[in-house]
């Protein structure tokens, strides 16, 4: 026999005793009882607390949806409000264990941050929001404007790119938080108040009369929305992603919060994987068999979701759009649970 060398055996000994020591989300999730979930300081359909403190939102029902994965009780979550400078401070240090909190998928984020998207709970893009007495009717008659915007998001950089790239001037007046730039645009310190399409819909309805301002037509970049989690603990990654995949897949296959235990009782193959009665794909990622009934029953599919928090059934009222499943017109898809 060969002898292996030392150096590889040191290496091997130091990727796994590596791998074992960043594997420890889950656990630390369990020992504690609960999910520590970052989310926004209050955005209507996605995340914001009401005047008892019970937070609601789509970003709200994923972490909401991985607690019943883990527990099979979605109250245990602990929400935690960021503001788009701190969000991945608090991810990073291990303040919460997922971020949830309307932040766009890019590439410089995806690597120089220490954290993994987890996939796209909402496709976005950025717009812009006028007052109607404006009389402006597309954003490339905004030249010259003032334009209110957050700081610490990419709002910031297609803002620049689009008003350059139509050879348009502007003025910036940028705030720390959301709240801070509606209030701005509002009293009228600025002409346009500028976020991702889903924010204007959402702050439109804190103003005093949402009917006198318009979402102008131009969507201006691409805003892929999702959950992180930090690099390292790949166990935590797949359950994150999985989590939302789940949902997603739910709906493809007709699975609904009314029907699940119904649809449990199927033969399908498809259905029977998906719910635990033919292998153990629950058990792979650290979960129990029935992970998906769990979710499904606690938050619902993902259409259930998104409708009842943004979509149809909300105040919001925003059309699926890109947001439609794969086979429905749209681009939401999931990888296949098999």
């Amino acid at each position: 026999m060969k002898r292996v060398p030392l150096v590889f055996t040191l290496a091997l000994a130091a990727g796994l005793s590596t791998q074992a020591a960043t594997a420890q989300t889950l656990k630390t999730v369990k020992d504690r009882g609960m999910v520590s979930c970052g989310v926004s300081q209050g955005l209507p359909g996605f995340s914001s607390p009401d005047d008892k403190g019970n937070w609601t939102g789509l970003d709200v029902d994923i972490c909401r949806a991985v607690a019943a994965a883990i527990f099979n009780d979605p109250t245990k979550v602990k929400f935690v409000p960021l503001s788009a400078k701190d969000r991945f401070t608090a991810l990073q240090s291990g303040e919460i264990d997922v971020l949830s909190r309307n932040t766009t998928w890019t590439l410089s984020r995806d690597t120089s941050l220490g954290a993994n998207f987890t996939g796209v709970t909402y496709y976005d893009g950025q717009g812009f929001l006028v007052k109607k007495s404006l009389k402006v009717n597309s954003a490339l008659e905004l030249n010259s404007a003032s334009v209110c915007v957050q700081t610490g998001t990419t709002t910031e950089q297609n803002l620049a790119d689009y008003f350059k790239g139509n050879n348009m001037k502007y003025e910036v007046i940028a705030f720390a938080s959301a709240d801070e730039t509606v209030k701005a645009y509002e009293s009228g310190r600025c002409d346009v108040y500028t976020t991702d399409v889903s924010g204007l819909y959402a702050e439109r309805l804190k103003l005093a009369n949402p009917a006198d301002h318009a979402v102008l037509p131009e969507v201006i970049s691409k805003e892929p929305l999702g959950p992180m989690v930090r690099h390292g603990d790949d166990q935590w990654f797949d359950l994150v992603k999985w989590v939302l995949f789940a949902m997603v897949d739910a709906e493809e296959l007709g699975v609904t919060q009314k029907n699940v235990d119904e649809m449990a009782k199927s033969d399908k193959p498809e259905l029977k994987r998906a719910f635990g009665t033919d292998g153990n794909l629950g058990e792979q990622l650290g979960l129990t068999k029935d992970w998906v009934i769990r979710i499904v029953k606690a938050v619902g599919n993902y259409g259930e979701a998104f409708d009842r928090n943004v979509g149809a059934g909300s105040k919001l009222g925003i059309a699926r759009g890109l947001n439609q499943l794969w086979n429905k017109g749209g681009i939401q898809y999931a990888p296949p649970i098999r």
